[in-house]
Order: C-alpha cells, then structure tokens, then sequence
C-alpha cells in the first residue's frame, strides 16, 4: 500500500459514509415521525373526532388527520392517550393471567344457584370468625388469607380444553385482544399452536417492532397500534361516557354534573357502573336461560369492570378523601377558610384536586408503613382487623376478583372512618388546644415570599439538599419510633393486664434475644455500617423480604377484657393526642427561637424552622443516645471515644469548609460570570454578585456535577469520589481528600476565575485600548473563553473521528488479513525457533 492514502481515496470513503449515515438518517426520521407524529396525532384526532358528537367530524376525519394546526398540542395530548390505551391493553392481559392461575370466582364457575350461595357463604364465613380468635386459634385471624381458599379452584383444572376455548372469549370482551391476534391472522381454537407462537415472541425484538433494525416492517407494526388506539377509545372511553351522558341527562344530573369541573370523568364512571349492573343482570339472566358461554363472556366482562372501577376507588378516590380531610381540618393553622379553597378550586380545579390526591397518597403511604412496624411489635393476631401486606397469601387483585361488591363497600366505608378519626385525633384535635393555649403560636407562617434577608432559594436548597435527606435517610429513626411502640405496648400491657394479649406469653423469652439484637443494631449505627432495609424505604424493604408476623398467636384473656380493651383504647388516643401536640409544637419552637438570631423578628416560611428544629431535635436525642449507650463503658472509654469524635468532627469540619463551601462558592461565582451576567445584564450597567446566592447555586450545580460524575466513564475525578464515599465519615482520610480532590478542583476553578479577570484588568489595559473596548473584554472574556474551550473540544473529537475514518477507508481498501501469533517469552537460548503462525483472511 502507498505511505499515504490518495486523495480520491479519502474522498471516496468519505462520500460512502456519509451516504450511509444519510440513509440511516432517513430511516431513522421514518421511524421517529411514524412512532412520535403519526401514532400520537391520530390518536388525539380520532378521540377528538368521536367526542365532538357530531356527524359532520366524522365525514371531515380524514382531512382533519392532514391539517396541521396544533400539531404540537396533538400531539402531545395523544401521547397521552397512547399510553393511557396501552397501559389498559396490558392491564387487561395482565388481569387475564390473574383469572387464569387464580381462579375464577365461583358464582362464575358453577352454573347452578346452590353452587353460588354456597361461594357465597365461603367467602363470609371467615369474616364472621374474626371477632372470636380466642376461641378458634388454629384458625387465621387474617381476612385476606380467605382468598386463598378460594382461588384454589378444583374444576379450572379438570376443562383444559374448554378453558382455552373461553379464554380467547375473554380476549374478545377486552376489546384489545382480538385486534392483537389479528396482527397474525384470525385463527380457530383448534389450529392454535403454542411452539409458533412462542418462535414469533422469539423473533419478535424491540428493534424489530420499532423499526431500530433498518427494516420497514415497523409500519405494519404502527398500523396495528393506530387500529388498537382506535378500537379502545371507542370500546372503553367513547362507549361508556355515552352511557353516563344519557344516564345524567334522563335523570335531570347534568348540570351538578358540569359545575364539578370533571364532567368528562364523572360521567365516564357513571357510565362504567350503569355496565356493571347492566352485566350483572345479564349474566343472571343468561344463567337462568342456561347459555354457558355467554354467562361466562359477560361475567367476565363484570369482573373487568368492577376491578377497573375498585382501582380507581382504592388508589383516586380514597386518598382525595384522605387528602381533602387533612387540609380542612387543618385550615385553622394556617389562617385559612373554606371560601379560600373554593376560590383556588375555581381557579384550578386540576391542581388542587392533584395536590390534595398527593398528600393523601402520602398520608395513606406513611399510616401503612407505621402498621407495618406495629406487626413487628405486637402479637401476631392482635391487628386482625387490618389487611397485612407482609401476608405472602395476600393478593389485592385476587381479592378484587373474589369478594362480592358489599364487602369492597364495607370495608372502604371502615377505612374511611378510622383514617377520619385519626385526623380528627391527631390534628383537628390539638390544633384546638394549642389555640387555646398558645393563642399567639398559631398560624403558621407560610407565604411564598420573604423580605428577610436571608434567600428563599438559598433555605430551601439548605431544606432539600442537607437537612432533610440527612435526617430521614438514617436507620435508627425507626428504630427509635420501634423502641417507644415497644416501651408503650409494655406499660400499657402492664397496666391493664393485657401484656399476653399485645405481646403475647412467649415475650419474656423473646425479650432478651430482642434486647442483644437491639444492642448489636445500636453498635453498627454506631460504628456507620450502612444496613439495609432500613431509612425511607424501610417498609418497601419489608414488604419484599416478607418479614413480619402472620398467622395467630394464642393469648390469655383477663377478666374484664372489653373494659379493658377500651380503657386500651382511650389510652392510645391520648397518648396520639400528646404526641401530636409535641410534634405540631416542639420542633416550630426551637426552629424559630434559632431562626431568630438570624434574622431577627422577620418572619419566614415555617417549613424551614420546622426542618431546622427537627434537625437540632434529632442531633440531640442522638447525642443523648450515643452518651447512653458510652455510659456503662467507664469514664476512660468515654473519653477516648469523646477524642476520637472530636477529631472526626474537626476533620469532618474541614472537609465541609473545602467542599461544601468553596467549591460551591466559586462554582456558582463562575457560573455568574459565563452565564448570569451577560444574559441579564447590558453593557452599559454593572452586575452585582450577591455570594450567598452564588453559593446556593453551587451547591446545586456542585451535586449535579458529582451525580454525572458517578454516572460517567472512569476517570480520575470519578475514583476519588468513589474512594472518598467508601470511606465515609469514620475513616475519613483528610490528607487524601485535600490533596486528590479539594486542591485539583480548587485550583482549576481559581485558575478559570483569575486567569480571564488577569487578561482583562491587567494585559487588556497595557495595549492602549479605548475605555468602551476595555469594558466589552471585561464582560465579555469568559464566555468567550467558554467558546474557545468548546471549539477546542469539538476540534479534537472531529480530529479524532478522521483519524478512526481515515483507518476505516485504509483497512477497507487495502487490508488483506491479518497475522495471529502465538506469544512465547523471551528465553535466553535462542536456538527454537517459534512454529509458523497461523494466517486467516478477513
């Protein structure tokens, strides 16, 4: 080959890339406009079309799929039609499976009445035991663990054959199925065959069915998608809306109906519950007539819409209740009234439904998390009453499926009630007294702006980044919480007699292994060995290892035990009660009385003092629990452990000075500089750089730099920062961390402020340059030099992307093969001579 490659050559190979880079590039334009403008954009043009309600929109469809106004709006609002449409397609192939391997309820299953009433009577014959365990303690005390008595299903194992048969019926009452069976042709029962299938999943790839691969049979595939959105909007929005419009009309509702600001949903559920009892009275009808398969299509179809409709109670509408509950019994402490939530639902009615949805979500979120640790503490029986998620024969859909609609009904109406009256307990209750006590305490600060000199920006990165992640991400909060539900439970049992009934009688002998575990806990919090399962996540964790109590445990029953149960009662409300009040006054308290040598009298946003008090609160009880636990040790360990903490805590100190404030100090300064300041300020004014702004934006820019970081290919700065995490604050290496991380960076970021500010004040003005230019280089040099260190980047990946190219058009052209030796190592005889090597032609 030549030294160097012809001129031709080069251009040759060049013109053969980027012919092909164009060919992906349009294959790839294809893909992105078929998957992301044509699937979303008919979408929303057909859902407009169908609800507009008019002939007209119909016979105009087609020209309304070519118009291009709003295309962006469409599209974007089909996108979420689109989703909406799928996630329905798998949630009805899902709850399908569920039916399968579950078992059909058994009112399904036998076609004769005895065979119903006697489903019926299995079913409400363990919730009629509950109240008696004492009496039956071999029996769960659990309700959820019924449905695995009726899941288990003898007669969905004997009809193989007409199973399969009724299944694909399910797939036509879905609505979805069918058009997805007829992506591969429509097929009898009896030809179907399980080995193709199962080659086609196999063939079938995700670059295939999007089109990644380069081949166009995506568009088959964005057919099929367009026909199933179509056919689920008419099947499963279009058709029950209607149902409901007609249904509100004829009973003269529309108009509360409109004056909701949801008209569009409320009338989709009502319309949803009119075909759920339009089904329920057809399935009865088709039994009584004795149609089998027609009894099974539509009883199934009733069980999809009354899981469908569960769902959205369980996960919509409680939490809505939950969350409107809390903010109205709270509206005394924040100066609030029911006019003023009228007045911002009017304004907008879907952000404030969603943030009352969010907070009751997390209020039903946490309560589930405090039972979780309740079962931990107490006998395995004694919370009967309440679902446990730790249950491993607990399936919420199974139960959806099983249980008759009274027994959803009840129990939502029971949790309604006790969710209410915990509320009402634990904060209408104490808002009460502490205005009655503290007249001047209440309300609570909460406006959005502040005319304290501290920034609000500046509190709330403090709030987000620091004080809260480190308070609630460390695992003996909950161990503490577990300790006083202990410590409780015991005085409580103790007091009344009840001590077999809450911890039951093996608990003296549990006790002491509990204790050395407790011990041995305490010492790895101690010694910063990170545990898992535990901090924020501790319920999920618990939930995934199964852990917890389940079953029943017998008891011993005291003389006077429905006295004593509720004298039970009435002391755990009043302990809430003390609790409550604490929680609502304490940590506001010496959040405001330290907040207050800072910025005097100014008021700022109460969310902040109450993070800042939290936090001193925490630190403190920790410090006590650390001195506890140091205390039996003797006076010379506690000392030495006094030392060794000290000279962590100044290390630790240094460290939080280098990193946490100057390097976020001159980051957020640079950042001020290359961006802030020439795009807000003109030339002809000068900027203002305000540093404890500065360093709040760096902080931010400091964690997002360091998340990308961790994220990156392994460089350098990517070790150090791993290697300093893995030693954490115990074995803090402090010469390491100054001299592999704090000085690199520092210097870098001084050099990048004070190089430019240099060459601007000090070169700039010994050329003789006039006053104005000398002005513009001032403001000017570092973007400029921002510019100049991107184009150098972009300069050397280009040259680096020639040099691969240049190799590339090389090999391509005259690469022959190439040689595979084999490796031997030198010895000092020289007299073997090494076998010839293999050659192979590429």
């Amino acid at each position: 080959m030549p030294s160097r490659l012809p001129i031709q050559d080069i251009f040759a190979g060049l013109v053969t890339s980027i012919g092909t880079a164009i060919r992906y590039w349009f294959h790839y334009t294809l893909v992105a406009f078929a998957w992301l403008g044509v699937v979303p954009l008919t979408a929303c043009r057909i859902y407009k079309c169908l609800f507009t309600g008019s002939v007209s929109s119909l016979l105009t469809l087609p020209l309304d799929m070519l118009s291009t106004d709003n295309l962006l709006a469409d599209c974007l609002q089909g996108c979420f039609v689109v989703t909406c449409t799928l996630c329905a397609f798998i949630s009805l192939v899902w709850l399908r499976e569920q039916i399968v391997h579950g078992g059909a309820p058994i009112w399904l299953e036998h076609a004769a009445p005895p065979f119903n009433a006697a489903g019926h009577h299995q079913n409400e014959a363990p919730a009629g035991g509950n109240g008696a365990e004492n009496v039956a303690p071999d029996q769960p005390a659990n309700p959820p663990a019924e449905n695995a008595v009726v899941g288990e299903n003898p007669d969905a194992q004997d009809d193989q054959a007409e199973e399969e048969e009724e299944e694909n019926e399910e797939e036509d009452d879905g609505g979805g199925e069918d058009a997805a069976d007829a992506n591969n042709g429509a097929q009898d029962d009896m030809n179907w065959n399980a080995l193709e299938w199962d080659r086609a999943a196999e063939e079938l790839t995700w670059e295939r069915m999007l089109g990644l691969d380069g081949s166009l049979v995506f568009l088959e595939h964005v057919f099929w998608v367009v026909s199933l959105n179509t056919l689920f909007i008419l099947v499963f929005a279009f058709c029950p809306y209607h149902i409901g419009h007609f249904s509100l009309v004829g009973l003269g509702f529309e108009e509360h109906v409109q004056a909701s600001h949801f008209e569009g949903l409320i009338t989709t559920i009502v319309g949803y519950i009119l075909l759920a009892i339009t089904l329920i009275i057809c399935h009865g009808l088709a039994t009584l007539v004795k149609f089998h398969r027609s009894r099974r299509l539509l009883g199934v179809c009733y069980i999809v819409v009354k899981v469908s409709l569960l769902v959205v109670v369980e996960i919509g509408v409680f939490p809505l209740i939950c969350g409107w509950w809390l903010d109205i019994c709270s509206l005394e402490m924040f100066d609030a009234t029911l006019k003023d939530r009228e007045l911002s639902f009017q304004s907008a009615p879907g952000t404030t439904m969603f943030l009352h949805w969010l907070v009751g979500m997390v209020y039903v979120f946490y309560f589930a998390s405090f039972i979780l640790l309740l079962r931990e503490v107490l006998r395995p029986g004694v919370l009967w009453f309440l679902r446990n998620l730790n249950d491993p024969d607990f399936n919420p859909v199974q139960e959806m499926i099983h249980l008759p609609i009274y027994r959803h009904l009840r129990r939502f109406i029971l949790s309604v009630i006790v969710f209410g009256s915990i509320v009402l307990l634990m904060l209408w209750l104490p808002i009460r007294i502490i205005k009655s006590l503290l007249p001047n305490f209440l309300p609570y600060n909460v406006m959005l702006y502040s005319d304290a000199p501290v920034s609000e920006l500046s509190l709330e990165l403090l709030l987000l980044q620091v004080v809260l992640p480190a308070l609630l991400e460390q695992g003996h909060t909950r161990q503490w919480l577990k300790g006083l539900v202990r410590a409780w439970t015991v005085t409580a049992g103790y007091l009344l007699d009840l001590h077999s009934y809450l911890l039951g009688d093996q608990e003296e002998n549990e006790n002491s292994a509990n204790q050395q575990v407790n011990n041995n806990q305490h010492a790895r919090n101690n010694n910063a060995i990170p545990v898992v399962g535990e901090g924020l996540h501790a319920a999920h964790q618990a939930i995934l290892q199964q852990g917890g109590p389940v079953g029943f445990q017998p008891y011993r029953r005291p003389l006077n035990f429905p006295l004593r149960i509720f004298l039970l009662i009435v002391f755990m409300c009043i302990t809430l009660l003390i609790a409550s009040l604490i929680c609502l006054t304490l940590p506001v308290f010496a959040g405001r009385w330290l907040m207050s040598f800072w910025t005097g009298t100014a008021k700022i946003h109460e969310l902040y003092t109450a993070a800042c008090g939290l936090y001193v609160c925490w630190l403190t009880i920790r410090a006590v629990t650390v001195l506890v636990a140091w205390m039996p040790q003797g006076r010379r360990v506690i000392f030495q452990k006094v030392k060794e903490w000290s000279l962590m805590i100044m290390k630790t100190l240094i460290v939080a000075v280098l990193l946490a404030g100057v390097v976020p100090l001159l980051l957020g300064l640079l950042f001020e500089l290359v961006i802030v300041a020439p795009l807000r300020v003109p030339l002809d004014q000068t900027p203002l750089f305000y540093p404890w702004q500065d360093w709040a934006l760096g902080v931010l820019h400091a964690k997002i730099i360091a998340a990308i970081t961790l994220m990156g290919p392994q460089w350098w700065l990517k070790t150090v920062i791993e290697q300093v995490y893995a030693n954490g604050i115990r074995n803090i290496d402090l010469h390491y961390i100054i001299r592999k991380l704090a000085a690199p960076v520092i210097s870098v970021l001084l050099l990048s402020l004070c190089v430019p500010y240099v060459i601007a004040s000090g070169v700039v003005p010994l050329l003789g340059v006039t006053a104005e230019m000398q002005n513009l280089v001032h403001r000017r040099i570092y973007p400029f030099l921002l510019m100049v260190v991107v184009l150098m980047g972009i300069l050397s990946f280009q040259v680096r992307q020639f040099k691969r190219l240049y190799e590339h058009i090389k090999n391509d052209k005259y690469l022959v093969g190439q040689r595979l030796v084999n490796y031997e190592r030198k010895s000092g005889k020289q007299g073997t001579s090494p076998p010839p090597p293999q050659s192979s032609q590429e």
